[in-house]
């Protein structure tokens, strides 16, 4: 499943990568949770936690059915 979610996430990487930003893959546990590392102007922005949530996890559970949320980790 890791293989599927880092495909999914190489989608959704130019629009992060176009603000300054971006999404590195952490883990992907066996319940279907994804661990990211935002990183640049992710990493601190204010957005951030709807970014993750209402972007990446909605194209990653629509990609990827396993995956039940996402995460994000230091």
């Amino acid at each position: 499943m890791k293989e599927e979610v880092q495909a999914a996430l190489d989608l959704v990487r130019p629009q992060l990568q176009a603000d300054g930003g971006d999404a590195v893959l952490v883990d992907v546990t066996a319940d279907g949770i994804v661990k990211l590392r935002l990183t640049g102007a992710c990493g601190g922005c204010p957005m951030s936690q709807m970014t993750l949530k209402m972007g990446i996890e909605r194209i990653l559970k629509e990609r990827v059915p396993a995956v039940k949320s996402v995460e994000a980790v230091q």
